[in-house]
């Protein structure tokens, strides 16, 4: 019988029961707030037909039955947009998200195109880590890259309260106000916050990741650990979002970007109850701000859902609308989802689809939000984006 060299051995077992944290190389951070920068005004909205249902998706997120069915897009302010690379191509991804006025014409830009019932602020779901004590960056042609490690107890204790967002995060308010100024009376203002197991799983992993083995294998065999950064992200994605409410955003979404690396079980043990906590902040102190629960992948676990204490659940495009209000329960708000690569398809195939998406939530105007499952993807044609609204537009009660 043949035996391991008790090296091997040794250099084995680590690797079946720990779990560590590899940074990536630290390139230096894109500037944050440039005030030097210079840009145009942003587009002033005027949407002729709009006005007198300019608060419809704002009646709609909050369960009201309406007059037809509101309409915004994830990744609505995106690379899809020749206008939006224009300053893509030449600014860092922070230097646009946290300068006040690059942020601000690119939130508009889309709504100003295609007169969208929602505008929402471009910004990411990490940009408040960094209020924290997380270091991170948008690195091209990497992604999301996060610095600090948050898988021991050292550096989880080491988080700070959210504290003074005016402080830590001055472009924000600035940002949201000036959004409101030029939406108000035209469309509503959205906001976001990523939801606590998603940004935990982001720090942990350092980044983006194909399995989310760091942050599971924390889960599995130090659980406690893993709850005490999801308790923290919580209170933080809570705070974080009264803050955006406070500033002036009307509806706010909460991002559980990664769910599709969840099963059930797991969703139900660590992702479920943090982002509750952080729904449960958001609703205590503003009650009458509708909140949004959108789990990426998590169609499969709809009707776990169901208690999110959310006013309206989104819903991903694997799962048809028609069974995806079966699942959660024909009195629960949804929003979704219409598969974004339909937009590569013909003008009749857009149209089509997103007549069968209202029609499977029931009809025009029934508590539903129209979204994609996912984002607006890059290379979309601009002119599908404007087909969807329009149709969308045209089916009414």
């Amino acid at each position: 019988m043949k035996f391991l060299p008790l090296l091997l051995i040794s250099t084995l077992l680590p690797s079946l029961h720990s779990f560590s944290f590899t940074a990536p190389s630290k390139p230096l951070l894109s500037p944050r707030t440039d005030l030097s920068i210079s840009v145009p005004p942003p587009p002033v909205l005027s949407f002729p037909s709009v006005p007198a249902d300019h608060d419809i998706l704002l009646r709609a997120a909050r369960g009201e039955v309406t007059e037809r069915t509101p309409l915004w897009m994830m990744r609505q302010a995106g690379r899809y947009m020749k206008a939006f690379r224009a300053y893509s191509e030449n600014y860092p991804f922070r230097v646009r998200s946290e300068t006040p006025s690059i942020a601000v014409e690119l939130s508009l830009q889309c709504v100003q195109a295609y007169g969208l019932d929602g505008c929402i602020m471009f910004s990411d779901i990490l940009t408040p880590l960094s209020a924290i004590g997380i270091e991170w960056d948008v690195v091209k042609g990497k992604g999301p890259q996060v610095y600090t490690d948050v898988t021991t107890e050292e550096g989880i204790e080491s988080l700070m309260e959210l504290g003074d967002v005016d402080k830590k995060l001055p472009f924000l308010r600035e940002t949201i106000s000036k959004l409101r100024e030029h939406t108000e009376g035209k469309c509503t203002l959205l906001g976001f916050v990523g939801s606590p197991w998603t940004l935990s799983a982001y720090a942990a992993e350092g980044g983006g990741t194909k399995d989310a083995r760091v942050i599971k294998k924390m889960m599995y065999h130090e659980p406690e650990l893993a709850r005490k950064l999801f308790d923290k992200m919580a209170v933080m994605a809570g705070e974080y979002a009264v803050h955006q409410i406070d500033s002036g955003v009307q509806v706010v979404q909460v991002f559980e970007s990664w769910a599709h690396h969840l099963s059930p079980k797991d969703f139900v043990d660590f992702a479920k109850p943090a982002a509750k906590k952080t729904i449960e902040i958001i609703k205590k102190a503003r009650p009458d701000t509708p909140v949004i629960y959108f789990a990426n992948g998590g169609s499969a676990y709809l009707d776990l859902q169901r208690d999110m204490g959310c006013d309206m659940v989104c819903v991903d495009h694997q799962i048809s609308m028609e069974k995806a209000r079966v699942d959660l329960g024909a009195e629960i708000p949804v929003s979704g989802n219409v598969d974004p690569s339909v937009l590569f398809g013909t003008e009749e195939q857009v149209r089509q689809a997103v007549r069968e998406c209202v029609e499977g939530a029931g009809g025009a105007g029934n508590r539903h939000v129209m979204n994609l499952g996912h984002g607006v993807r890059q290379g979309t044609p601009e002119a599908a984006v404007g087909w969807a609204v329009d149709e969308a537009k045209k089916i009414r009660r």
